[in-house]
């Protein structure tokens, strides 16, 4: 279950492909995302989306983007 996909998102009219794995955590799990050469945890949040957990800054947009295109491939499963 922990393998790894590409993640492909439109950010500012360009397609982007990010890479991406599942990980589960407890009863929970965690979707970590290869932005750039920074690692962001993805974490289910109390409305059904996705919150962002990144060590370093990254561009908010572009989190909010791929939060969204996350909440959406779990609404399909």
């Amino acid at each position: 279950m922990n393998e790894p996909f590409i993640l492909p998102v439109n950010y500012q009219g360009t397609e982007h492909e990010f890479k991406a794995r599942f990980e589960r955590w407890g009863y929970t799990h965690r979707i970590a995302v290869l932005i750039g050469e920074i690692t962001v945890s993805f974490e289910p949040d109390e409305e059904g989306g996705y919150r962002a957990l990144a060590a370093q800054p990254v561009d908010t947009n572009l989190l909010s983007i791929v939060a969204e295109k996350l909440a959406k491939l779990s609404e399909n499963n």
